[in-house]
């Protein structure tokens, strides 16, 4: 049948606010960096992704050999993983929803907020998807700059506050820095009367939450990730607990059976298996004091204290980008982030100890 249209004209029929958005910059598979670089996947250090360099727990590794209903369909209402993390975190399974990472559940709640001239406060530097869930929502981003240390200013929030401001997304402990906000700080922002979400990605490693105040602020949102202590980042799985309204209209608005079987199994598994994990955190937590002391011994580097599994450091000026694609060719995998305040800056996860000797090592020698 012939078209009543001239042509199909792609960006003419984009809605117009997402013709410009930017995507967030993910990492390399190590698949694909090891081809690359023509080496052994074998011989990689991949530092870049703030990955658990243990994997997930024996139990986990054992159920999902098991589990052998994967040609089903999983439970679109979660009962199992929320009654789960109902008994991990201390709050019942209505206030709890679980997505594909805390990723999903970010956008979820940016669709639900977020509309065609909404604004989104982005503590900047921070963690890039909150600022691209915004825009794919028609938002507009207000970036409010953290200071010199990375911590957060109640008063630069509070000049940037209009009537038009739905969200103010924290990462606590921060992501790059691994800076932890205190938590007045993170009171004054509830009291701003915005949804305020809180990412606790990192929260096993500092065991700081303001969790504790969900029962009080129906504005606030906690998220973590199984990704990070569970080691569970290739099954994603994160998880929100919030007001149980908030649950309700989360519910009905994401895909039904956004967690899949595999990652289900996992986490029942891995939270039966609690002290293994807990080790493995604790072994991170040491790495990453004694990473910290490794690199604040190099001539002309600036270290920021961390309480997540990762270190940010930063370099003289201009030497960033050499670091980095130098250490690549060495077989060492890192994180840099080519924005203003971060071109001078490599992050480097906490690998095991064997890992972090190599990229010690490799540093010292370059600089």
């Amino acid at each position: 049948m012939k078209s009543v249209r001239a042509a199909f004209r792609l960006e003419e029929m984009v809605v117009p606010h997402l013709r410009q958005v930017e995507g967030y910059v993910p990492v390399e598979p190590p698949e694909a960096l090891a081809a690359a670089l023509g080496l052994s996947l074998e011989s990689l250090v991949k530092v870049d992704a703030n990955e658990n360099p243990y994997g997930p727990s024996p139990k986990a590794l054992e159920a999902l050999a098991r589990y052998q209903r994967y040609h089903i369909y999983p439970d679109p209402f979660q009962r199992r993983v929320r009654q789960a993390l109902a008994s991990y975190t201390g709050f019942g399974p209505e206030w709890l929803l679980a997505g594909a990472g805390s990723d999903e559940l970010i956008d979820l709640l940016a669709r639900l907020f977020v509309g065609p001239g909404d604004r989104v406060i982005d503590l900047a530097p921070t963690f890039g998807m909150y600022s691209v869930v915004a825009r794919v929502c028609g938002g507009e981003v207000v970036e409010v700059a953290r200071d010199d240390e990375f911590q957060v200013s109640l008063e630069s929030v509070a000049r940037s506050l209009d009537s038009r401001v739905k969200v103010i997304f924290l990462t606590n402990p921060n992501n790059p820095s691994g800076t932890l906000t205190p938590m007045e700080t993170v009171k004054g922002l509830i009291e701003t009367e915005c949804l305020v979400v809180v990412d606790e990605a990192y929260f096993e490693f500092c065991d700081m939450t303001c969790a504790g105040l969900l029962r009080e602020h129906r504005n606030l949102v906690v998220l973590r990730t199984c990704s990070k202590w569970m080691g569970l980042a290739g099954l994603r799985l994160g998880y929100g607990i919030m007001d149980p309204a908030l649950v309700q209209r989360l519910m009905a608005i994401k895909n039904p059976y956004n967690v899949n079987a595999a990652a289900e199994v996992a986490l029942v598994a891995s939270l039966e298996d609690t002290d293994v994990l807990q080790s493995r955190v604790a072994a991170i937590v040491r790495e990453r004091e004694r990473l910290h002391q490794g690199l604040k011994g190099l001539p002309g580097v600036r270290v920021w204290p961390s309480w997540a599994n990762f270190v940010l450091c930063r370099f003289p000026p201009g030497e960033a980008v050499r670091m980095k694609e130098t250490l690549a060719r060495l077989g060492i995998i890192v994180r840099y982030f080519d924005r203003p305040r971060l071109r001078d800056c490599l992050r480097f996860s906490v690998g095991r100890p064997e890992d972090n000797d190599r990229l010690l090592e490799a540093l010292r020698k370059l600089l």
